[in-house]
């Protein structure tokens, strides 16, 4: 490999190799470098080409990971030394007797509601960015088409006129009764109830000037081109859909690939009126979640919701088509291997591109966190390692040939500590996996809470760490979404699941079978030292009677009291864990060998408030962190 090829590499950001959890450091390779920079438009396919492009590059990308932080993010002064807890939910997953089979924006803030009257200060909820609304089977949160709006099918129909009749038929009743989230059935109704909901509102066009229509022509002129862009987007891909084509714009005919074109603007003039249908979509669903936050906020919480922004966007969405000068197309965002994934992970995600960023002095960053802020109270950054670099795949390669590639970290942080400050949403970086050394205290620093998870949290000997030994500045929960829930987690319902679909063999399924007996006592060891293991549980401790299979409501409760004793300020617990579910939300490596993203709570909402495990869990949290006046 040349050393004009290694500067150059270096000059836009991409490293020369890493060093995984195991300790082990890899090298990236020349056929990486060379694909990583035509991605990112240098030419570097020969020598020739490496030394005209090295001639032109900019300086030498400084690893600025140490460097000191300008700003800090923002933190109210009653949570500096305070300590809160909140709930987590799967919004798609929530049940009612009202929604259409999916959960929604009524069900969020109904759920806010319930949550604040048992002590929560926040409620989080996975991604709520739009998808693509012309194929409802793209359905996984964390592949967005955009992160700059909202995912339509979470509008709660039911709160508009006329289209509220659509949840009481026959056909929504049954959507609404199924065991997993049916998206193409949900979609169907969905569609044909908004469809209702916008003639409704376009004929207010032909009445005199109402508070409705005042309000939509504001949030149009404040979405400006990156609404407009974003409507076209979808109007588009719905009319091409129609048309048999898919509704990623990879596949769509030549002319219509760019937002630019001349048959994208002839449809733009031709299709003004169904544009205008997907702004109001927006304009509805927007609303819809400021109400809920509102009601949230109404009801006692102090932060409210908790927002999430996922890592990347899928290459063929809206981002992508109308941001094409700042996303970064023929690479993937993954993870490289790790302790629980030998070959790496591919998310198929695209991501910005670190030169164009600089360029247009992080407006689109800045862009996409407003939009994710003004109607939450605290986000979460999945990935937040991102904010200093990502590791990409070049297409075509398996996600062992990745490499990672800078971004610029500070300004970075300089930006996101000023949206944070001016639209006063605290900021929790998800820090989970291959973290660069000295990451976690540049967060710290610029008072970005990290992540501690109960099942990572270990001593050396592989002792779970009592929890009063975390970070101050983090957010302590058991799981998440993509882990096991506590029930699951002692059945052994994970490595179940990965046994079953192949993400392990029976022999290392058995060996972690025999791990998990043993991490078992452990739990209930720590409980003990505590002080907080049950009595039912303390021959279980002792050998003087058989593990149970499952894990006792009362266990749950201990746990999540010692959960509760955690240093950091904040606290989540998953939904699923208060009502005591085994099933996980997402098996990571999967697609359609588990029902990710899709399943549902066995129970309505309005009967979580009357479960015992429910209310002695939100004692056990309130009791540890009240809610001060």
């Amino acid at each position: 490999m040349s050393e004009a090829l290694d500067h150059l590499a270096l000059a836009y950001g991409i490293e020369p190799g890493y060093i995984s959890e195991r300790g082990e450091h890899h090298k990236t390779g020349e056929k990486t470098k060379r694909s990583l920079l035509a991605a990112l438009g240098v030419p570097a396919s020969n020598d020739a080409d490496v030394e005209a492009s090295l001639a032109a590059a900019p300086p030498l990308a400084a690893n600025d990971l140490p460097r000191p932080v300008g700003a800090p993010c923002f933190m109210p002064d009653w949570l500096a030394q305070g300590r809160v807890w909140g709930v987590t939910c799967q919004l798609y997953g929530l049940r009612s007797a009202r929604n259409l089979g999916i959960g929604d924006f009524e069900d969020l803030a109904q759920l806010g509601e319930l949550a604040a009257s048992a002590g929560a200060d926040f409620l989080g909820v996975n991604p709520l960015h739009a998808l693509f609304f012309a194929d409802a089977s793209r359905f996984s949160p964390y592949a967005p088409s955009s992160r700059l709006f909202l995912n339509p099918f979470y509008i709660a129909v039911d709160r508009l006129t006329p289209a509220a009749g659509a949840t009481r038929g026959g056909e929504a009743q049954s959507v609404r009764a199924a065991k997993l989230v049916d998206y193409p059935r949900m979609a169907q109704l969905k569609r044909r109830a908004l469809e209702a909901g916008y003639c409704s509102f376009a004929d207010l066009r032909r009445a005199p000037v109402s508070e409705a229509m005042r309000s939509f022509k504001a949030f149009c002129a404040a979405g400006g081109r990156s609404l407009q862009r974003f409507a076209l987007y979808e109007a588009l891909s719905e009319a091409l859909v129609a048309k048999g084509h898919h509704s990623g714009w990879h596949t769509w005919p030549a002319p219509y690939r760019s937002f630019d074109s001349h048959a994208v603007r002839r449809f733009e003039r031709e299709n003004a009126a169904r544009i205008d249908f997907h702004k109001w979509l927006q304009w509805v669903a927007e609303s819809q979640l400021r109400a809920a936050q509102e009601r949230c906020k109404a009801a006692g919480m102090r932060i409210g919701l908790y927002l999430d922004l996922a890592v990347g966007v899928a290459p063929d969405g809206a981002d992508t088509w109308s941001q094409s000068d700042t996303v970064v197309n023929g690479v993937r965002i993954g993870c490289p291997p790790d302790m629980f994934n030998d070959h790496g992970q591919d998310w198929g995600l695209a991501p910005y591109s670190p030169t164009a960023l600089k360029t247009r002095d992080f407006v689109p960053f800045e862009t996409m966190l407003r939009a994710l802020m003004r109607n939450s109270g605290a986000v979460r950054i999945d990935h937040a390692m991102g904010l200093a670099r990502l590791y990409w795949i070049p297409s075509e390669a398996p996600a062992t040939n990745g490499a990672y590639v800078r971004f610029p970290f500070k300004d970075m942080l300089d930006h996101l500590a000023r949206i944070s400050q001016d639209c006063r949403a605290l900021v929790i970086g998800e820090d989970l996996g291959t973290v660069p050394t000295g990451f976690r205290e540049v967060l710290s620093e610029a008072e970005i809470q990290g992540y501690r998870v109960f099942y990572f949290e270990r001593e050396e000997d592989g002792a779970f760490r009592p929890p009063q030994a975390y970070s101050h500045k983090a957010l302590a929960c058991l799981s998440t979404h993509d882990l096991p829930t506590l029930k699951g987690w002692w059945s052994g319902n994970d490595i179940d699941e990965r046994e079953k679909v192949g993400a392990s063999t029976p022999a290392n399924a058995a060996a972690a079978r025999e791990n998990r007996k043993r991490e078992r006592m452990l739990l209930l060891g720590l409980l003990d030292s505590a002080g907080l293991l049950p009595s039912s549980l303390a021959p279980v401790m002792n050998e003087t009677i058989p593990c149970p299979a499952h894990f006792p409501d009362e266990g749950c409760v201990a746990v999540h009291a010692l959960l509760a004793t955690a240093s950091s300020r904040l606290v989540a617990v998953q939904l699923e864990d208060l009502v005591g579910l085994e099933e996980q939300a997402n098996v990571p490596g999967t697609v359609d060998e588990h029902p990710n993203w899709r399943r549902k709570l066995p129970l309505a909402l309005s009967t979580i408030p009357k479960m015992a495990l429910f209310r002695n869990i939100a004692d056990a949290l309130s009791q540890e962190r009240p809610r001060e006046p």
